[in-house]
């Protein structure tokens, strides 16, 4: 009897395979290329561990949550770390901008400008980015809290818009030392205890599930309850003629820095390239001011001419699983 003629199922094409930075939460720290903060990439071994330990949720490997929890963790990295934003992965250079509880959207240039704690806290009696630069920012809540873990607890929608709730904590270890809205030192006595806050992202991401307009919610007055729960703080004048990096040093004389601080504060650029880097994002704040048709503060420093330097899953579209 003759064999019936067998018909193979068409091929079908293999799944694109994921970004790194989605598979794994510490992808970036990889990247040996890229110019670090501080000479190297930082060690989050017991910031992770702390994780492990304390979280609230156990995602699923490969599920959406943990894709998106992944994704952030290595943005985090990236933001703090990375002070060339060309080597940054993890965003849409093109298009991505961030904006805090329903403030004017800015572009990556703004967070590497001032650090990610002055991008989206604002000026209060506790804490003013108008008196904290970036080295000054890491050490007041760093050194704090030297381990912060971070989680997503919900996802409501997948891509191209991704909406989660998340969860940021730590322990208040050391005494909080800052600089108030009124140029005040504000000092709060460690507790030891946690310190515990939650907010909303959405999120759009492009076919690379690179970030792009990342929109978050959260009230940050809710970490100063936490870090000072009785409303009692010490506050005094700042001390004249120190930066305010040196004037969180000599307030934090004897705490134990986390190992990356441990290293110089100032970035892998030279200071030459870092005034290139500043002139450069201020020209470019005038030139989107200009184009809203907004003048500049009075106070403004001067913009730089046109010589400045310019410098198979539920997360991709169109794969089965």
């Amino acid at each position: 009897m003759a064999s019936a003629d067998v018909q193979q199922p068409p091929a079908q094409e293999a799944a694109p395979a994921l970004p790194d930075y989605l598979t794994n939460p510490d992808a970036v720290l990889g990247d040996k290329d890229a110019k670090w903060r501080y000479g190297r990439a930082p060690d989050y071994s017991k910031t992770r561990k702390v994780y492990a330990e304390t979280k609230q949720m156990t995602h699923e490997a490969g599920s959406l949550p943990e894709l998106v929890q992944n994704l952030v963790k290595n943005w985090e990295v990236e933001a703090s770390f990375k002070p060339q934003l060309s080597d940054w992965r993890t965003i849409d250079h093109e298009k991505y901008s961030f904006a805090i509880n329903g403030s004017e959207p800015e572009g990556a240039e703004a967070m590497l400008k001032v650090g990610t704690y002055n991008a989206i806290i604002a000026p209060n009696e506790y804490y003013s980015p108008d008196y904290s630069d970036f080295a000054s920012s890491h050490k007041t809540f760093k050194r704090m809290m030297p381990t912060f873990a971070w989680e997503v607890l919900e996802v409501y929608s997948g891509p191209p818009t991704v909406s989660f709730r998340w969860r940021h904590w730590g322990q208040m270890k050391n005494d909080y030392v800052g600089f108030n809205n009124k140029g005040e030192k504000v000092t709060a006595k460690a507790h030891g205890g946690a310190i515990d806050i939650q907010g909303v992202t959405v999120a759009t991401v492009n076919d690379k599930v690179q970030l792009q307009a990342v929109r978050t919610w959260f009230d940050p007055m809710d970490m100063f309850r936490q870090i000072a729960p009785n409303g009692v703080v010490k506050k005094e004048q700042a001390p004249e003629g120190l930066t305010p990096a040196e004037a969180i040093d000599e307030a934090q004389a004897g705490v134990k820095v986390p190992e990356e601080q441990e290293l110089p504060d100032r970035t892998v650029q030279t200071a030459e390239e870092m005034a290139q880097t500043i002139a450069a994002i201020d020209k470019k704040e005038a030139e989107q001011a200009a184009q809203r048709g907004e003048a500049l503060p009075a106070d403004h420093p001067a913009v730089a001419g046109s010589s400045a330097t310019e410098g198979g899953c539920p997360f991709m579209p169109g794969t089965s699983r």
